[in-house]
């Protein structure tokens, strides 16, 4: 029977995971994981069955680091890899698999397939995508230690092909992906992840375009055939014909001559075209990032997201170690401000460490600043450590998921506090720390004036604002047509924000996703907004497109989308005006 004819002109659709377009030839990477070997072991043998285990977690851990050796510091590769020496070599792991190697007799590769497997679905049943993410990471754990037990360590090899490639995989670790030579590849293609797996997010850090959970990729495509991927729409063409090549290859010398000339104009003041200022700060994730983000035009960090370094371990980050990546992130961007944001962390982040009841549905649960103020101890650990790091240059802290003023209340309780243990141990601190708050639920936006009050500055995070308003999970790719910011439900709130802002004359800035995109960031000028955080990569094209306009037009369009009835009337509203002018800056179907 013929081998059958490879696809042409077939269309996958995924999830954009990191923006921009490529056209090349795919290499298929075999990421599959090594067999599983599942014999029960004699009593007797199973001191010398844990002494394997332990020798293949020392494998594992040093293949990892010989990995990471390669990444330049700062890099984000290098974090999440020291991230993963770390998992490998988990205390807690390593009890589960001891306790059902002597309890259970099984054999090591048995006990830690078990145990991997019940950390991990732990994780999936998480209501919050980014914690469902994390499954993968602890899969991929297992999968290095195995391959250590089983003698076969190893990383993807890329066939040449004679030309930079597109790597195509079910998925890939970070090791794998850090392993990849850049300039030998174009574009990421998984069969699975979403865009907050790390795939996606090392993809943005090294700005090459992916997208990933693109359903039957794997039955679809073949080394050698011809891909065009595009990151901005989640969309990956096989064997596409030499017209539409044409097309994706003009746009990709377009999208290159547009990314020269933003760069140029990086440290240029973003304003709009009638000369108001609107300020451009970084969302970031890691520490590494922080460097790109100046490199970009950012003013600043708008949002750390200071809960990757609670990510997979046992014991939460210790005050020192917390305050040192404080003050390499403000060193790092120094003098630029930047805005520590408190640990938003799901009530069943951290089952081991935090010890906390699982809800039943965690995004509603005992979640951020909840969990906080029931684990003040921790809390207040934190709270110490930025407050230290506030000797290093500009800092603000800023309290994720507030739903009330008691609430914010507490928390200042709490910093005040911590203000008075440094300055007791005579330990060096800034005299402003200004606290502020994320308005991401209603209840915050019906009290936005109050919290404006009491708060040194809001910031609207609209990805759970679109959540928590429109009751949509936001990880739930069957309702992802409805969680879109561009409801006027949303935007009525974060207008009605705005408006609290000014009443009290507290700055008001977006954090979420929404401020990424170029179209969406002009209709929160008009909207009122004169501050955002964004994806670094994203900050270039957001500061031409605010440029195009005068806040007089954003906001004419603005008013049109408050008062339109669907979110389809505000997408056909914006298409029609603000986006026709940036077609050079935006992907539009």
């Amino acid at each position: 029977m013929d081998d059958p004819e490879p696809a042409k002109g077939v269309t996958l659709e995924g999830i954009a995971g990191s923006p921009g377009l490529a056209v090349g030839r795919a290499v298929v990477v075999s990421t599959k994981r090594a067999g599983v070997r599942r014999v029960h072991v004699e009593r007797a043998d199973i001191g010398d069955e844990l002494a394997r285990f332990d020798a293949a977690v020392a494998s594992a851990a040093r293949a990892l680091r010989e990995v990471a050796e390669r990444v330049p510091r700062g890099r984000a590769e290098s974090s999440i890899l020291e991230a993963y020496v770390l998992m490998v070599e988990d205390e807690t792991l390593r009890a589960d698999v001891e306790s059902r190697v002597r309890t259970e007799l099984k054999c090591s590769e048995w006990a830690l397939e078990s145990a991997v497997h019940r950390i991990a679905e732990q994780l999936r049943a998480s209501s919050d995508s980014y914690l469902a993410e994390r499954s993968h990471d602890v899969e991929f754990v297992g999968d290095r230690i195995l391959m250590a037990l089983a003698g076969q360590p190893r990383t993807p090899v890329l066939p040449d092909l004679g030309e930079p490639v597109i790597v195509v995989a079910r998925d890939l670790s970070p090791a794998e992906t850090a392993g990849l030579s850049r300039d030998r590849v174009r574009a990421l293609v998984t069969e699975a992840g979403t865009r907050t797996n790390h795939t996606a997010i090392l993809a943005r850090a090294m700005e090459i375009p992916a997208v990933v959970g693109v359903r039957g990729l794997m039955e679809q495509v073949g080394t050698g055939d011809r891909l065009i991927v595009d990151g901005h729409r989640g969309r990956v063409i096989v064997g596409p014909d030499e017209a539409t090549v044409g097309d994706a290859l003009a746009r990709v010398e377009r999208q290159k001559k547009v990314a020269r000339a933003m760069l140029v104009e990086r440290d240029r003041a973003t304003t709009t075209r009638c000369g108001v200022k609107v300020e451009l700060k970084a969302n970031i994730e890691l520490p590494a990032e922080a460097l790109a983000a100046v490199e970009h035009g950012a003013q600043g960090i708008g949002l750390y997201r200071t809960e990757f370094l609670f990510v997979d371990r046992t014991e939460p980050p210790t005050e020192d170690e917390q305050y040192e990546v404080y003050r390499h992130v403000l060193e790092a961007v120094g003098p630029r401000p930047v805005t520590l944001r408190t640990f938003d962390i799901g009530g069943d982040k951290f089952v081991t460490a935090f010890q906390v009841p699982s809800d039943m549905n965690p995004a509603l649960g005992l979640r951020a600043v909840r969990l906080g103020l029931a684990r003040p101890e921790l809390f207040s650990t934190q709270l110490r450590a930025m407050v230290r790091a506030s000797a290093h240059g500009p800092l603000q802290i800023m309290v994720p998921m507030i739903a009330s003023v008691s609430e914010l209340r507490a928390v200042r309780a709490l910093l005040d506090q911590a203000i008075a243990d440094v300055d007791r141990a005579g330990q060096s601190r800034s005299t402003s720390l200004p606290l502020g708050v994320m308005v991401e639920v209603p209840s915050a936006v019906i009290m936005a004036a109050e919290l404006a009050r009491e708060a040194a500055f809001l910031s609207i995070g609209t990805n759970d604002l679109v959540q928590y308003a429109l009751a949509v999970d936001r990880g739930s790719p069957n309702l992802a047509y409805l969680a879109t910011p561009f409801d006027p439900a949303i935007l009525r709130l974060i207008r009605a924000v705005v408006v609290a802002g000014d009443a009290t004359q507290s700055e008001v800035s977006v954090c979420g996703a929404m401020a990424s995109d170029p179209v969406a960031a002009v209709l929160l000028v008009g909207l009122g907004v004169r501050a955002l955080s964004l994806e670094s990569a994203a900050i270039p094209s957001v500061k031409v497109a605010i440029g195009r306009f005068s806040v007089a037009e954003a906001a004419e369009v603005a008013e049109r989308a408050l008062r339109a009835a669907t979110s389809g009337e505000v997408d056909e509203l914006v298409r029609g005006t603000l986006a026709i002018r940036l077609s050079d800056l935006v992907e539009q179907d």
